[in-house]
């Protein structure tokens, strides 16, 4: 067992909300695609909204119904890339501009964090803010750039 974890955050403008009809498809493959997660290998975690089922009802920020959010844990940068680019979710991923807006910033960032650790919203979006604020680092980066896990890393 590793001292660390890969958390990974991502989030999204919709383009319309999550009962219309534009959104029908995306909301239909979304059980799915986290069985998928759940069952890949490399999987630790992902967060929940009150429903449990997925994240759709956690809003980052209030004053925005349509951004979306999608914060998980993998073993490593491997597993979640194994994931996110092939099989099922490459299929859903490749459709993410019917669903999604363009953004025109970092909305993804990747992190290490102690085996054990869950992150939260706040957590998670502080990551996204550093990506955006200094560019890939140790401390938040992506896939393009990523940074090898801690030695020694403290457990919680």
């Amino acid at each position: 067992m590793t001292d660390s974890h890969l958390a990974q955050v991502n989030i999204g403008r919709i383009v319309a909300p999550l009962d219309s009809p534009e959104l029908a498809d995306f909301v239909a493959l979304q059980p799915e695609i986290n069985a998928l997660a759940d069952r890949s290998p490399g999987f630790v975690w992902r967060m929940v909204d009150d429903d449990g089922m997925d994240a759709t009802g956690v809003r980052p920020d209030g004053n925005d119904a349509l951004l979306l959010f999608n914060c998980s844990v993998w073993e490593s940068v491997e597993a979640l890339r194994n994931f996110t680019y092939n099989g099922d979710h490459l299929r859903a991923l490749s459709r993410r501009r019917e669903w999604f807006r363009r953004m025109t910033e970092a909305h993804q960032a990747m992190w290490w964090i102690p085996a054990g650790h869950r992150p939260t919203v706040a957590e998670a979006m502080d990551r996204v803010a550093m990506l955006r604020e200094n560019g890939p680092g140790p401390e938040a980066f992506t896939f393009r750039d990523p940074y090898p896990a801690p030695s020694g890393m403290a457990r919680l």
